[in-house]
């Protein structure tokens, strides 16, 4: 498997993103309430997304909606919990703190998911290497705990 340095730089970009979204719904959090900064969160974002398809910026063909899996509709749910959780943890541990922690609980589930091929994806095997990076990245999120 060759590295994509494009889907890298993209993968970077959105947990820089990720880091100051986290941020900045804990903030509006604080004023308006976590489920209601989330309830707001969601609706900017459905608007944002709504233009830029709107202005033909999106390549997908939303006249197949009627043939994606059942539960591939759970990320819009799932999105919820993960919004809430990011504005929650952030004002009581920090953002490095929970940032770490979202990234132990995603790359674990992640190797999961490339580990059974779920949700229809291509499995890529999980390996000693990959077995030592994720106990490495445990570590220094213990490490981060000090």
């Amino acid at each position: 498997m060759t590295l994509d340095w494009l889907a890298m730089s993209f993968a970077l970009t959105a947990g820089i993103a990720m880091a100051v979204q986290g941020s900045l719904n804990a903030v509006l959090g604080k004023y308006v309430g976590q489920i209601e900064a989330t309830l707001l969160v969601h609706i900017i974002g459905s608007a944002m997304a709504g233009l830029i398809v709107l202005f033909g910026f999106g390549k997908g063909n939303l006249g197949k909606l009627m043939e994606v899996p059942w539960y591939a509709y759970l990320g819009g749910i799932i999105s919820v919990l993960i919004i809430y959780g990011v504005a929650a943890s952030i004002p009581k541990v920090g953002v490095a703190l929970a940032t770490t922690a979202i990234i132990v609980g995603q790359v674990s589930t992640a190797m999961l998911i490339d580990q059974f091929g779920l949700f229809g994806l291509e499995k890529v095997p999980f390996t000693f290497m990959k077995l030592a990076g994720l106990i490495f990245l445990a570590l220094g999120a213990r490490l981060m705990l000090s």
